[in-house]
């Protein structure tokens, strides 16, 4: 298959995988976490074989983690906003009108 094949039409894109993103990368940040944690009294024969960026790989995925935590946390609650303002300015509705 070339790449051209899924531009040109000639290919349907798949649909987006919908899921429960915040619940996914909190689980790949406490994996990242847990390795990291598991690595460290082992640090002396990392540095003695030069393998000490295996603990730093794992320090920034971690850290990489909590940044997408709080992404996609925020993202999500945006997400939920715009659609309560889009169902509140929805005409027939009665969430957008006063009340007296």
């Amino acid at each position: 298959m070339r790449w051209g094949d899924w531009t040109n039409g000639k290919r349907q894109a798949p649909e987006p995988f919908e899921g429960d993103v915040v619940t996914t990368v909190l689980v790949g940040t406490a994996v990242w976490a847990v390795l990291f944690v598991a690595q460290i009294p082992f640090y002396g024969w990392f540095a003695d074989h030069g393998h000490t960026w295996w603990l730093w790989t794992c320090a920034a995925g971690t850290g990489l983690g909590v940044f997408g935590h709080w992404y996609v946390r925020r993202r999500e609650a945006a997400i939920a906003a715009a659609r309560r303002r889009e169902a509140a300015t929805e005409p027939g509705t009665d969430a957008g009108s006063p009340t007296d």
